[in-house]
């Protein structure tokens, strides 16, 4: 059991530093286009959450994604499963909003530097 938390672990953070390298990537490329709407009036939340709900649109098409994944292969891999059905929609609630929690925190710091833009 320690073993598949390990793995789980390693399996969230592994999630988290790719959204947050998609995410920093497309902020240093659009750097130009957050300077200028900003220098134009946009509000800084505004701007943030232009970047955090792109994040979150990632996250959710990811987790639609993994939820049908799991539905489609759950019965197939049934067997490995210990305390829990393939089927538990209390697994995928959490699953689901563990994925979605990552992703808000892997979206913060490129939101934030794309407040700030380096002249």
């Amino acid at each position: 059991m320690l073993l598949m938390g390990v793995f789980a672990a390693l399996a969230l953070v592994l999630s988290a530093l790719g959204i947050y390298s998609v995410l920093s990537y497309d902020v240093n490329q659009r750097r130009q286009e957050l300077s200028v709407r900003m220098a134009l009036g946009a509000q800084p939340r505004d701007v943030l959450w232009l970047v955090v709900r792109q994040g979150l649109w990632l996250a959710m098409i990811g987790g639609a994604a993994g939820a049908a994944g799991a539905l489609a292969l759950g019965p197939a891999l049934s067997s490995l499963l210990y305390d829990v059905s393939s089927g538990d929609a209390t697994a995928f609630a959490v699953a689901l909003a563990v994925a979605i929690v990552t992703a808000l925190a892997a979206c913060l710091q490129p939101a934030r530097r794309a407040l700030n833009p380096e002249p």
